[in-house]
């Protein structure tokens, strides 16, 4: 199994790509999608949504993994992460990915055992997780690498719920 995880916002969206290599989950790809803040929003969510496209093209996920919106106290920016998760989401239905969305707490406790994790520890774990030699870089590419494992590790329980 593939899974291409997003950590999406409208300026940063993350990206890892993570899957079986030799019996060992493994990084296949991860970095981060910029825009400009002066390009137009409609033009951001376009290039979102075309480079997650293309990434989806090129590894042939099983799924996409997205986290979900985190409503803290600014309301601007839980809407700029609402538009580039529908961006993302609009990418996946095209290419006919299912998406699955996880909360923060849900892809902290997956990946470090508790849902109040710093980013720090999040991008230790990723690191320890996927055997990587260097902390994932950026943040953004660490939080979707941890998103894709959520995914990754709770996708087999899934299939026996569903039975």
């Amino acid at each position: 199994m593939i899974v291409l995880g997003i950590d999406p916002g409208t300026a940063n969206t993350g990206f890892g790509v993570v899957g079986l290599r030799n019996g060992k989950t493994v990084a296949f790809d991860g970095g981060v999608i910029e825009t400009e803040p002066q390009t137009p929003l409609e033009e951001r969510l376009l290039r979102i949504h075309n480079q997650v496209a293309e990434l989806i093209a090129q590894h042939s996920p099983d799924a996409v993994a997205i986290e979900d919106l985190y409503f803290g106290r600014n309301v601007g920016s839980a809407l700029a992460v609402g538009h580039a998760r529908g961006a993302v989401m609009v990418a996946s239905a095209a290419a006919e990915v299912e998406c699955h969305s996880y909360t923060p707490q849900q892809v902290k406790s997956a990946v470090c055992g508790q849902g109040r994790a710093d980013k720090d520890q999040v991008q230790r774990m990723v690191q320890v997780l996927l055997g990587l030699s260097e902390l994932p870089q950026p943040d953004h590419a660490a939080d979707a690498l941890a998103v894709a494992i959520c995914h990754y590790n709770r996708s087999p329980l899934m299939a026996v719920a569903a039975r």
